[in-house]
């Protein structure tokens, strides 16, 4: 994702980049000696998902810019606790079973979800999320929407 004005020009100069070299392998008479046409196509394949990842990442950079965003996807950050409480639940996790997991006590997981995730960092619920998504993953059982 592009962060800032900084990161837009030089995905830009990357993308304008990616863009001469596609057009220099889609130009090409033929195929250079030595290199199977396997090959060839693959360079070119592999050039053009790198510029479409990073024109997608421009045009979503541009549509937030110019203010295309859905303000309420921020409602979700409001309801995280409780949707992390859910995820355990659901995994059929105790508090002591996700606790092992992510590496901490079974105290600081009561902690967590007694005071809805308040002290928690950022660092720490991405690890709670990503214990509970492996879980799930990991469980070879379908998951309820």
């Amino acid at each position: 994702m592009i962060k800032n004005e900084r990161q837009y020009r030089i995905t830009k100069a990357q993308a304008n980049r990616f863009a001469k070299t596609l057009e220099s392998l889609r130009g090409r008479r033929r195929i250079p000696e030595g290199v199977h046409p396997r090959i060839a196509r693959a360079q070119e394949e592999a050039v053009e998902s790198q510029l479409a990842d990073l024109e997608g990442e421009m045009r979503e950079y541009e549509e937030l810019k110019a203010g295309v965003f859905q303000m309420e996807a921020l409602d979700m950050v409001g309801s995280l606790a409780v949707l992390l409480v859910k995820a355990r639940i659901a995994q059929d996790l105790t508090q002591r079973e996700l606790a092992e997991l992510v590496g901490i006590k079974e105290q600081q997981i009561q902690r967590y979800e007694a005071t809805d995730y308040a002290s928690a960092s950022l660092s720490r619920i991405r690890e709670v999320v990503d214990v509970l998504l492996s879980s799930r993953a990991g469980d070879g059982q379908p998951t309820q929407n």
